[in-house]
């Protein structure tokens, strides 16, 4: 499997303007809401101000009007007219303010910044990539399983894992499964979610992954290449009183390794699980490397 951020973007800008500050450092842990680049925004702000005399001289208007209007020294339409100026302009005011505050780019969530791909000074437009961002704790694993076993996972699961740089094994929760089954590869993708305070599991490590959909008590369990297929199900061969004996099986579940019988054998017949091609029911045979 793979492990993934929980969340990631390419961090940019709303607008096109010059970078007059960069307020974040590379590698930085930052809270949502800081803010991380500063653009040039002095025509704006200057429109700002130049609005808001003209709302203060409109206010002043719209309350003489209404002064008036009380006294039925104007006409409702007259006020009306000072009315609607007041609140283009406060409308002009509110505009402004919002594009002053696309000058200010922040943190839309909780993580860590990636290498910075732009210096102060720099023009850029909404295309361009300033940094990486990324939210790492928790952090999220794909993985997929043959689609045979669709039915035996569900969220809620846990699993274990490990990395290629790490020893130490993970613990994990599987909170999502696709809801439909490859077509090609005929596998299950499912998702899971893991804690990460400590910032060890980098996206994009490569994890081995342990998910136990089932077990069984006291299985019976011979190493996978001793059992042999035939046309009407298994055999393996077991050592009885020096001699090989053939023994038809019936298989349940696989493992990486090894398979589970439930039916031919006993715990304590001897499997053979070496030179099967040289070996037939009635052989004799003497036993080495023996384990249990």
């Amino acid at each position: 499997g793979s492990i993934l951020p929980n969340e990631s973007l390419e961090l940019k800008s709303e607008v096109s303007g010059l970078v007059t500050k960069i307020h974040f450092k590379e590698g930085q842990k930052v809270t949502k809401g800081t803010l991380l680049v500063s653009l040039k925004n002095d025509q704006l702000q200057a429109q700002r101000e130049k609005l808001k005399f003209s709302r203060k001289l409109a206010q002043e208007t719209e309350r003489r009007q209404k002064l008036l209007l009380n006294k039925e020294a104007i006409s409702q339409e007259e006020y009306d007219i000072s009315l609607t100026n007041l609140n283009t302009v406060e409308a002009d005011i509110k505009v402004l303010e919002a594009q002053i505050a696309q000058t200010s780019i922040i943190a839309p969530f909780d993580g860590v910044l990636g290498l910075r791909q732009i210096s102060e000074g720099a023009y850029i437009t909404n295309s361009t990539v300033i940094t990486n961002f990324y939210s790492i704790d928790p952090v999220k694993l794909d993985f997929s399983i043959p689609g045979k076993y669709a039915g035996e996972v569900n969220p809620g699961d846990i699993i274990y894992f490990q990395t290629e740089a790490l020893t130490e094994q993970f613990q994990g929760e599987v909170y999502a499964i696709e809801p439909q089954i490859d077509e090609t590869t005929r596998t299950l993708r499912l998702r899971a979610i893991c804690s990460n305070e400590d910032g060890k599991l980098l996206p994009g490590q490569f994890a081995r992954i342990e998910l136990v959909m089932s077990s069984v008590d006291n299985a019976l369990m011979v190493p996978t290449i001793s059992v042999i297929p035939e046309l009407n199900g298994h055999k393996v061969f077991v050592a009885s009183a020096g001699k090989v004996a053939s023994k038809t099986v019936r298989i349940g579940m696989r493992t990486d390794n090894s398979v589970q019988i439930l039916e031919g054998i006993n715990p304590q017949d001897t499997v053979i699980t070496s030179g099967l091609l040289e070996i037939r029911d009635g052989s004799a045979i003497s036993i080495s490397n023996l384990t249990r």
